[in-house]
């Protein structure tokens, strides 16, 4: 197979989705379009509308089909999400993972689903485990389930929709499903105690390419040309996959955007603590990877009601002298903190740029805590968002006492891992500057906010 010179990657975001047009020989992002990932309401549960994305990506590759062209496809999406297939298409619709089982159902899964020790996999809220997700779609709607043929990773569903070939993925079979032993490399327990197996398809590499785009979607998109797809990724992984192929271990990423998703390259898996929303990730290797995650960037919208303003240095100042600091959590469930109801200790900001100031330390606090949690060591890289947030990367590096390194534009490097997976190359290393962290002041702040959970 010639290796591509334009690779199209779809990304599903849990907020966004994106169409991506990456120039394989530079791992340059060539052109974009993106769109909200909604949830709809309608039907037996809140879910996601798929049929409008799939006429996103189709109108995007159509645009994009000549000017700047492509000619392999990869996919990455968020995780916690399975597709459900019947004979022609979703049995079921795509869960939107917030949704919230009642009670009882949640005591059932409880009893059902195999010891962190086993998957590495913590229990979360709603349907942050897809096997909960599948309990409460087999048990409350057995009409429904009854018509399932097949059971889809959420990435590799997107590749059944451009191939026909059916087949999951290690990745996101890892992340918190409890469907995957990490250790052992294979399914776990619950498959068969939630009668599963003859539903799986084949667990294929991320690498492997999958099939060529089908033809009546190259006509429909405008292309006589074999366009290859790709088996496509879990998009935290993805972030963390040109690391893996570039630095040495021990190092830490830090992937941001709706969930801050935290991996530690050569961390310790041992210590892990599944009441504090840490994990075994599983990398595009196969290997297990320390992980933690928290929702910080649902967080930060929440304090700076979407209006962030960057705080000057007097507001700044102010803001650590009198300690105006949010405590966790305003996404319960989740994080270190996870059973914790947020508060103002020290009374609220006065304005937007002192909430932005204690929303940017806030989310610095939890992603050190995080990061001590999974035992990381080395540089810590930043991607996405908080990239951008010169105040979380000095508090950051203050509290850490290490070397914090931001990548250039604000990429999460989603779309780039997941362009690796079809023969891109990575970027050359940018000078991103270097982080300073705050003054002495800030120590103390940071003291009496870890003393207030203590």
């Amino acid at each position: 197979m010639t290796k591509p010179r334009h690779i199209a990657v779809i990304d599903v975001g849990k907020t966004n989705a994106k169409l991506v047009v990456v120039d394989a020989a530079s791992g340059v992002e060539l052109a974009v379009r993106s769109t909200p990932n909604r949830v709809v309401s309608n039907g037996p549960y809140p879910h996601y509308d798929v049929d409008v994305l799939w006429h996103f990506f189709l109108h995007s590759l159509t645009e994009f089909a000549e000017t700047p062209g492509f000619d392999a496809i990869s996919v990455t999406a968020h995780g916690a999400a399975a597709a459900l297939l019947g004979e022609n298409g979703l049995a079921m619709p795509v869960i939107d993972y917030e949704h919230i089982y009642p009670d009882a159902v949640r005591q059932d899964y409880a009893q059902l689903r195999p010891d962190f020790a086993e998957t590495g996999s913590p229990y979360l809220a709603g349907g942050l485990n897809v096997g909960a997700q599948i309990h409460y779609q087999k048990t409350q709607f057995p009409a429904l389930f009854a018509g399932v043929k097949t059971v889809l990773t959420y990435a590799q569903y997107w590749v059944w929709r451009l191939t026909g070939t059916a087949v999951n993925e290690v990745t996101s079979l890892g992340c918190h499903t409890d469907l995957w032993n990490p250790r052992n490399g294979e399914y776990s327990s619950l498959v068969d105690k939630l009668e599963l197996r003859p539903l799986l398809p084949p667990v294929r590499s991320a690498f492997d390419h999958i099939g060529d785009l089908l033809a009546p979607l190259k006509t429909q998109i405008g292309i006589n040309r074999s366009v290859p797809v790709f088996c496509g990724i879990h998009d935290s992984n993805a972030s963390l996959l040109p690391h893996l192929m570039t630095r040495t271990s021990p190092f830490s990423v830090v992937s941001t955007g709706t969930w801050v998703v935290l991996f530690a390259v050569g961390g310790h898996l041992d210590q892990l603590d599944q009441q504090r929303d840490t994990l075994a990730n599983v990398d595009a290797y196969g290997k297990a990877v320390p992980s933690a995650r928290f929702m910080g960037g649902r967080e930060f919208d929440l304090l700076t009601g979407g209006n962030a303003v960057a705080p000057d240095a007097e507001t700044l100042q102010r803001v650590i002298r009198d300690q105006v600091m949010i405590l966790p959590g305003l996404a319960k469930g989740t994080g270190p903190y996870p059973n914790r109801v947020a508060n103002w200790p020290n009374g609220e900001p006065g304005n937007p740029a002192e909430r932005t100031a204690a929303a940017s330390l806030y989310a610095a606090m939890m992603t050190a805590i995080s990061l001590e949690l999974i035992g990381s060591a080395g540089a810590t890289i930043i991607e996405g968002p908080f990239s951008r947030n010169a105040l979380y990367l000095s508090a950051l590096c203050n509290l850490t006492q290490r070397e914090v390194i931001s990548l250039p534009g604000g990429s999460t490097g989603t779309s780039l891992g997941a362009a690796l997976l079809a023969g891109a190359t990575i970027p050359a290393p940018t000078n991103t500057g270097n982080v300073q962290p705050l003054d002495n002041g800030f120590d103390a702040y940071a003291k009496a906010w870890r003393d207030h959970l203590a």
